[in-house]
């Protein structure tokens, strides 16, 4: 392991720097042990504000972080690196650059990809939310509608550029679609005062007849009342089941909805590395780990965040940012208490609740027996991310920001650039990114 040669102290390889291995990371630190991050990229992204930069409100940079800069300490090494493959019999992990790597412990911290369910036409044709490059090809795909929409003398061609279908009823679906309905309500109508830009439709389709299943039905209800409010037609009950030609998304009901923009925030799946022999995992795809995160028959490896299937009370925990964070924690204190020769302890999950915002002085969250809704709820939202967010200066530039759009109702980042290509569904070739 590069960096931790010939110190005779135990090598601990942490693979991904998400919430979770992020947080492992930081309590391993300065400990006796020799650690080693290995992650595709060289920062740490906090996801709950990426549709924040895919709706022209923040930048790139005011919601990552570089992994070196937050983790510094004599004994911590990172490396950017995409792992390929994990030999569990030797202890090594391959990347794929070719090198490769020793361990005594590991800790699997990969995270989750978008899921499409099988429906080949939907991965085709929708953008996901799940990265910066997906949050930037986002922002500009929505941004470039509006300029096609401009050259369009069809109206019913021009009404497709300006629909925007949401699929996936959880909070990346709530907020995105507020956010969406406040960018075309509040901000885009003063660019483009030779369209109708508030005549927009976002339209949100989730298959269950609710929304924010993982929140109290009364802040369900109460989302629904507060997105149809800001202009979001929401549908309940029912699901995509494809694309068909450059405009027709086909719902489970029989109906079709025209648009060329198709946003996907309906699920996930665990990114799992290929292993010899192969990892374990649950019904549901992810890793299946013991009680003690632990993958099952392993004694020396770990996974957490929503690549491991950790259950808690029969339920498996959700592939949310907090249970990832606590079970970060855990296993490093577990990796601590190993090497010290003491037995390891089962993971007690503390819920600390959800929340969502639902666009500009909206928001619901429920706190233990608590619940908030509307501007209380939506303040609660902003307090908890700006604290969670990473380095000051980020913090400083997102409230700044927020404060900004708050009492002059913009969105200053309503920039179209090609290095994040948008995935426009044309017939013209003329028209393709």
């Amino acid at each position: 392991m590069a960096g931790a040669e010939g110190t005779g102290r135990p090598r601990v390889i942490v693979v991904g720097g998400g919430f979770g291995g992020l947080q492992c990371a930081r309590a391993l630190a300065d400990q006796p042990l020799d650690l080693l991050l290995l992650d595709r990229h060289n920062y740490h992204l906090f996801t709950p504000l990426l549709y924040q930069v895919a709706s022209s409100l923040l930048n790139p940079s005011e919601i990552s972080f570089p992994l070196r800069r937050t983790l510094r300490a004599e004994n911590l090494r990172v490396r950017m690196a995409e792992v390929t493959r994990l030999d569990l019999a030797a202890r090594r992990v391959h990347a794929a650059d070719g090198h490769a790597f020793d361990y005594d412990w590991l800790v699997l911290a990969t995270g989750a990809v978008t899921n499409f369910f099988g429906i080949e036409s939907v991965e085709r044709a929708a953008l996901g939310l799940k990265n910066l490059p997906d949050a930037l090809a986002l922002r500009n795909h929505v941004l470039s509608c509006f300029e096609a929409a401009l050259l369009e003398d069809d109206p019913e061609d021009r009404r497709t550029w300006q629909t925007f279908l949401v699929v996936g009823g959880g909070p990346t679906g709530v907020e995105y679609s507020g956010a969406l309905s406040e960018l075309f309500r509040l901000v885009l109508p003063r660019d483009y005062p030779d369209l109708d830009v508030r005549g927009s439709r976002v339209v949100l389709v989730e298959a269950l007849d609710r929304l924010l299943a993982d929140f109290p039905a009364e802040l369900g209800r109460y989302t629904r009342r507060a997105l149809e409010r800001k202009g979001v037609e929401v549908r309940l009950g029912t699901r995509v089941t494809g694309v068909e030609g450059e405009t027709d998304v086909r719902l489970a009901d029989g109906s079709a909805i025209g648009a060329r923009t198709l946003i996907w925030a309906a699920g996930v799946q665990a990114r799992a590395p290929a292993a010899d022999p192969p990892l374990p995992l649950t019904a549901g795809g992810r890793v299946d780990v013991d009680e003690n995160l632990l993958v099952r028959g392993q004694t020396r490896v770990f996974a957490i965040g929503d690549v491991a299937g950790v259950r808690w009370e029969g339920e498996s925990l959700a592939m949310m940012a907090p249970p990832a964070m606590q079970e970060g924690r855990h296993v490093a204190a577990q990796i601590r208490r190993a090497t010290e020769g003491r037995p390891l302890e089962p993971f007690r999950f503390h819920d600390k609740g959800v929340m969502a915002t639902i666009g500009r002085s909206a928001g619901v969250a429920a706190l233990g027996k608590l619940r908030l809704k509307g501007f209380i709820g939506w303040i609660a939202w902003l307090a908890i991310h700006l604290y969670y967010l990473i380095g000051f200066r980020n913090r400083l530039i997102v409230l700044s920001r927020w404060t900004y759009n708050y009492f002059r109702l913009d969105r200053p980042i309503r920039l179209i650039t090609r290095s994040g290509a948008a995935k426009i569904r044309s017939t013209s070739s003329s028209s393709s990114p």
